[in-house]
């Protein structure tokens, strides 16, 4: 819900699509060109600069969308720097792999950058205008299909939570530790049935509706997106350009 209110809050939201993913491609480009860690987080630090200071996403918006990400990251890298090793009799000891650290050092520093750039694109473009440019993209109508339908998902998701824990609250369902996990117990088999019937009750007035095929979005009108465009690939080269100097630095 943040992403996407952040996204039809941002300040590029009548920036053209097309100019914005080009953008971020080339900042996807970017990480895999950066061939030390520093480059990478360079790359990194220019996509959030470009989402927080141009796109006009607030910092803590950011900071709180990113978080999840980094943190399984920070576990990931964490786990990877220790190693299964035979301690010569049949058995096996968990030790440190301090050799790998400059390989961990530079995989993250890459999904650092590639994730700055997946989070400019969704952070600054809402769904309904990526999903028009995917269309025109020629991606297969079922996977748009797939997107729409999770993202329909999600607001029935939340809004059936928000009930949920509204009607408990109000029935001192967490005024104790054991309280709160028999009550937690019952939030999540409410929740199962809560979300199945109300996708079922969206798919039967779809169904009304006439509506069996794919959802369509009233496409938006950009006049100046060969003029964005123009600007996205200027960009996008000049951030290759700091990747693959700051390699060689």
């Amino acid at each position: 819900m943040l992403i996407e209110q952040a996204a039809y809050a941002s300040r590029w939201r009548p920036v053209c699509p097309g100019a914005k993913a080009a953008f971020a491609l080339a900042g996807l480009i970017a990480a895999f060109v950066a061939a030390t860690p520093a480059a990478a987080l360079l790359v990194a630090a220019l996509l959030a600069l470009a989402a927080v200071a141009g796109a006009g996403v607030a910092l803590g918006l950011y900071l709180r969308v990113a978080l999840p990400a980094t943190g399984f990251l920070a576990l990931s890298c964490l786990s990877l720097l220790v190693s299964l090793a035979g301690d010569g009799s049949g058995g096996i000891v968990w030790q440190l792999a301090p050799d790998a650290a400059p390989r961990i050092a530079e995989l993250a520093a890459r999904s650092l950058a590639a994730l700055a750039a997946m989070l400019f694109l969704v952070l600054s473009t809402p769904l309904s205008d990526l999903i028009v440019l995917l269309r025109r993209l020629r991606v297969p109508e079922v996977l748009l299909d797939l997107m729409v339908l999770c993202y329909r998902m999600l607001f029935v998701f939340s809004e059936a939570l928000h009930d949920t824990l509204t009607a408990q609250q109000a029935r001192l369902g967490f005024v104790s530790t054991r309280r709160s996990l028999h009550t937690l117990g019952l939030l999540a088999a409410s929740l199962a049935a809560q979300v199945w019937l109300r996708a079922r009750h969206l798919h039967l007035a779809a169904l009304a509706r006439n509506g069996d095929g794919p959802l369509r979005f009233l496409p938006r009108e950009f006049p100046a997106a060969r003029r964005e465009l123009r600007i996205a690939l200027v960009a996008g080269l000049l951030l290759l350009v700091v990747a693959w100097a700051g390699g060689r630095a």
